[in-house]
Order: structure tokens, then C-alpha cells, then sequence
């Protein structure tokens, strides 16, 4: 979850602005009609802040300068100061980075901006996500609005995605076995809980990109079928559940996202299953299930001697986000990551947004 409010000690904004310039900045990201004599226009300050001021004014009034605006606003009148810088420049960094993108395109994106720094970030939800018993909205920490309606799980037919997986099922599994005669241990516990409940994975993909001097070409047909989806933040890989053990009851709290999940080794006599919100499925080996994390879930392998495998991805909701929303909100994730990298976080598994 993104902090944004109520630190210990504050660092210096200017610090960390200036920091994070110097590893979010690309040439790309530059503004479009910055002039030499813009540049030069005051000899009082550091050429970083006026390129911070510059980017500032040109995304000032656009839906996601706004928002933060907005949010600072909010902040101020209980106190806060100062916010995340990384947030303070995300108007600018996406208007240069998108300069033909109709703003009205970006008001969705403008809404989880919003969220992610408003200390009154409960009274932005849905109503429908307030009112859902299945959905603890308490644990709601990266928000896209109006979304519209969700159920636990969705029918596996809406993608082709799940068709491609399912008929190349027995050749992911011979390459997940061939991952596995490599003589590297890839297996990682993700999180604490994954540790404490026997729950592993085999990370082919961290934040949509891939893990670097891994064997990709011992699983080229799960690469390829993966990387055709927007892959979200966190992990995407191969996840296996011991016997006699289970996930406890949660929620991941990131409503821009679907998990779709198909059984590669699966014991036998339905003995692994998994409940989304008040619905209980089991895994079947080739089959694909499609479910929305925002529900409580809870998972469990019943078999005391076979374990659970399932490919496990998480994407961008395509049923419900827009082509240019996913791909401003894969930039938005690619950037924080980089900005915790400069601040010496890059755990794989640590939760970006």
C-alpha cells in the first residue's frame, strides 16, 4: 500500500522530488515546448526545479493534476504538509508521456490518483463496494471508480485468453516441469502468509516485466500466452500449495485487477478448492478459473499427500478498463517502482500501489 500521510520523521519534499526526478525522468518524459529561454529564464534556481515548475504548470488543470490538487487540499486541512512527491509529479510525467490523449480518457485514472492520496479515501468508494459483505472495503487500497458491477467470480469464456491456456495445457505443464529439473530452486515465498501456509511460487513475471537470467526459453508457450495479457503489479508464475494446508481469509484490496487461475497439478477427489466471497469452485487440471480478489477468498488443498499447482496471472480487468487506462496505469506502476528501487525497496513481491 502506498503511504502517503501520517509518517514518523518527514523528509525533505525538495529531497525527495529532486531524487526522484533523477530516476523517473526520461527523455520521453521531457516537456514538448520547453524553449531555450524558458530554460534560462531564472539564474535563482536549479534547473531541476524549473523543470519540476515547468511539468507542474503544463498538467496543473488537467482531471489528474486536479486530483491531486484536490487531495492536497483535503490533506492540508487536517494538517498534513507535505505528500508523496511521486504523486506530485504523476501529472506531469503522464501528460508528457501521453500528450495526445484526450484528458476526458483520463478520468478514471484521475479518480485512483485521488484515492491513493485523499485521507478520506473510504467516502470515495462505490456504493456497491460499501454495500457488498463479500468485499471488505476497509482493505481497499488502489481504486479505479466506476468500474460498475463485479461478482466473485466471472465466466472463464469472456476471454480467449483461458481458451489458449486450456488448449495448451499438457505443453505448459511439460514445460512447468521442466522448470522445476533445472537445478536452480526458483520457489519463493511472496509474503509472509504465503509462507505461513505453504503456499510458493515460481516467479516467471514481477510488475508485468519479466525476472532477469530467468530460463524463459525452458516455457516459451506459457511466456508468450502470459505476456499477451496487461499483466498487473506483484507476481505472475506458478504457485503450489502443500497438503494439508490453505491461505487464510483475505482480500488483495485492488479493484483494477481480475486473477485468472488454471489448474496444472491438482489432487485428486476435488480435495483442493477455493472460496471467493460465498462461492466455493475446485481446481481441475487445464481448466482456467477468472475471479475478482477484491472479494474475501480463502484457499485450501485437503489432500495430505498431493500438492496444488495452478498458473497463476494477474491483469488488468480488460472486461472493464480501457485500452489507454491500462496502459497509463502499466506506466504508473512501472514509475513506482522505480521511485521504491531509489528509496532501496525491491523485494519481489512487495506491493507496488
Amino acid at each position: 500500500m502506498v503511504e502517503v500521510r501520517r509518517k514518523g520523521k518527514k523528509r525533505s519534499s525538495k529531497k525527495k522530488k529532486n531524487r526522484l526526478t533523477d530516476s523517473l525522468l526520461v527523455d520521453d518524459d521531457r516537456p514538448r515546448k520547453v524553449t531555450k529561454k524558458q530554460i534560462q529564464k531564472s539564474t535563482m534556481k536549479s534547473e531541476k526545479d524549473e523543470l519540476i515548475e515547468e511539468l507542474a504548470l503544463q498538467s496543473s488543470k488537467t482531471s489528474i493534476g486536479r486530483s491531486v490538487a484536490e487531495a492536497k487540499a483535503a490533506l492540508h486541512k487536517i494538517g498534513e504538509t507535505e505528500i508523496d512527491p511521486f504523486w506530485e509529479l504523476m501529472p506531469s510525467l503522464i501528460q508528457s508521456r501521453y500528450p495526445t490523449i484526450k484528458d476526458s480518457q483520463l478520468e478514471r485514472v484521475a479518480g485512483m490518483v485521488k484515492h491513493a492520496l485523499h485521507p478520506e479515501s473510504q467516502s470515495l468508494l462505490d456504493q456497491n463496494i460499501m454495500d457488498d459483505p463479500w468485499r471488505p472495503h476497509d482493505e481497499i487500497h488502489a481504486y479505479m471508480p466506476d468500474l460498475g458491477e463485479t461478482q466473485p467470480f466471472w465466466d472463464a469464456n469472456e476471454l480467449v485468453i483461458c481458451k489458449q491456456l486450456s488448449d495448451n495445457y499438457e505443453t505448459i505443464r511439460d514445460e512447468y516441469e521442466a522448470l522445476l529439473e533445472d537445478r536452480k530452486d526458483r520457489f519463493q515465498s511472496v509474503t509472509s502468509m504465503n509462507y505461513d501456509s505453504g503456499w510458493k511460487t515460481l516467479v516467471l513475471f514481477y510488475n508485468g516485466h519479466r525476472i532477469p537470467d530467468f530460463p524463459y526459453h525452458l516455457c516459451p508457450k506459457a511466456t508468450e500466452l502470459m505476456e499477451s495479457l496487461p499483466l498487473a503489479g506483484r507476481i505472475a508464475g506458478f504457485n503450489r500449495q502443500s497438503p494439508s494446508s490453505g491461505i487464510p481469509l483475505h482480500s488483495d484490496g485492488n479493484n483494477m485487477w481480475l486473477t485468472l487461475q488454471m489448474g496444472i497439478h491438482v489432487p485428486k477427489e476435488e480435495k483442493a478448492w477455493i472460496r471467493v466471497g460465498p462461492t466455493t469452485k475446485v481446481w481441475t487440471e487445464g481448466e482456467c478459473m477468472l475471479y475478482d480478489t477484491t472479494y474475501e477468498h480463502e484457499t485450501k488443498n485437503e489432500s495430505e499427500s498431493e500438492e496444488r499447482v495452478v498458473l497463476h496471472i494477474d491483469f488488468f480487468n480488460t472486461l472493464k478498463m480501457t485500452p489507454v487506462e491500462i496502459d497509463v496505469m502499466r506506466y504508473i506502476y512501472v514509475l513506482r517502482e522505480s521511485f521504491m528501487k531509489a528509496e532501496g525497496v525491491g523485494k519481489v513481491g512487495k506491493q507496488i500501489l
